[in-house]
């Protein structure tokens, strides 16, 4: 059984709690709810299991610069000394 301690409106467990219900807990954050985690005698929390969210690429807006410069970004983010020069 979980822990019905809690953090801040989020379910929280201690480590060795965790360990044990490791399998539950990672079903509990597919379907969506966040897991805190305790630690120590004083359940102190340290960590938090949250769900994986896909991110999408998206363009990337330049504020005030918009229309005024253009901003290309490899996928890889490496730039070249020349081109860094060039800023």
């Amino acid at each position: 059984m979980l822990s019905k301690g809690y953090i801040h409106n989020m379910k929280a467990m201690p480590v060795g709690e965790l360990k044990t219900n490791f399998s539950q807990v990672l079903e509990k954050v597919m379907s969506g709810e966040s897991i805190g985690i305790l630690y120590g005698r004083v359940k102190k929390p340290v960590a938090m299991i949250v769900p994986y969210k896909e991110r999408r690429k998206t363009e990337r807006k330049i504020g005030i610069l918009d229309g005024k410069t253009t901003i290309k970004f490899k996928d890889n983010f490496e730039m070249t000394s020349e081109e860094l020069c060039n800023l």
